[in-house]
């Protein structure tokens, strides 16, 4: 089951495309929710401002129940349900998001300010659930035939290189698996200093093959283009974004702090990736690139 937050945004709606596409290629279903304070779903009739309570009931089932139909429309063999639920929405879809093999959110939503780069929500999630978060800003106007999977050597970062393998095989796409380095501090520039380049970049370029290896065998259908670039990670991967129908990277990876949510790559890349990015979580705990 995939799981989506609407909140009557642009974001939201866009976000609830994306997720109804998504769930057609996974043959599953699609559950469509809504996070609305508690107090107007808890409080009584006879309660003060009960009438504020209920216009607020109304209008949010009205914009959930236009949500699912608009979803509806787009792909009719998905079967899709819907739920309106109390709370903060970061806590609540982090919650709901259990039992889902894939959450979806849009890039920001009415709560947001005007001119922010990302909102509250999925800043709030990623990181936090069992399973990978989407985070739509826009989709590409056609389709490029590429995932872009960001790969840093590290075991955190298989669970990555799972859903892009398995996502370029559901959409009968191309996989280019991005690893970003730098070059090692070096004093001075002589034949001993481009040796040690030539050296460090022979290495990148095999920590990527061997990354990769095995992954051909369970998804020969995928074919892989190995990209090995001297560069920020998320300047990197933020220009491979722009020609990719998504870009896929860990929630923390080698160089990030133990205890952190989220890392520093993947955090820039919610504000800055120019295509739906998939965050995913590690293998016990949330994190990974």
């Amino acid at each position: 089951m995939i799981l989506v937050g609407v909140d009557g945004s642009r974001a939201g709606l866009a976000a609830a495309s994306w997720a109804i596409r998504e769930a057609g290629l996974r043959r599953t279903g699609l559950r469509v929710v809504h996070v609305m304070p508690a107090w107007p779903l808890e409080m009584s009739e006879d309660a003060p401002h009960a009438d504020v309570g209920r216009w607020m009931r109304d209008g949010a089932a009205s914009m959930l129940a236009e949500a699912v139909e608009r979803v509806q429309e787009e792909d009719g063999r998905v079967q899709v349900e819907s739920r309106l639920l109390p709370g903060d929405p970061r806590l609540v879809l982090a919650e709901a998001a259990k039992d889902a093999e894939l959450l979806v959110v849009g890039s920001h939503g009415l709560g947001g300010f005007r001119g922010m780069l990302l909102g509250s929500v999925p800043l709030g999630v990623t990181g936090r659930t069992t399973c990978p978060v989407a985070v739509i800003r826009s989709s590409p106007a056609q389709p490029h035939g590429e995932v872009v999977v960001g790969v840093d050597g590290s075991p955190t970062g298989v669970p990555a290189l799972a859903f892009a393998f398995a996502e370029a095989s559901l959409r009968g796409a191309g996989l280019r698996a991005v690893h970003a380095w730098h070059l090692p501090v070096i004093s001075g520039w002589g034949p001993s200093a481009l040796s040690v380049a030539e050296e460090t970049a022979e290495g990148e370029r095999r920590l990527l093959s061997e990354a990769l290896a095995g992954w051909g065998e369970s998804h020969p259908d995928v074919k892989v283009i190995e990209h090995v670039e001297c560069g920020h990670p998320v300047d990197v991967l933020k220009y491979a974004s722009a020609q990719a129908d998504l870009l896929v990277v860990g929630s923390r990876g080698r160089g990030d702090l133990t205890g952190l949510l989220l890392g520093s790559v993947s955090h820039s890349l919610l504000h800055h990736a120019t295509c739906p990015l998939v965050v995913s979580p590690g293998p016990a705990a949330p994190g990974l690139l």
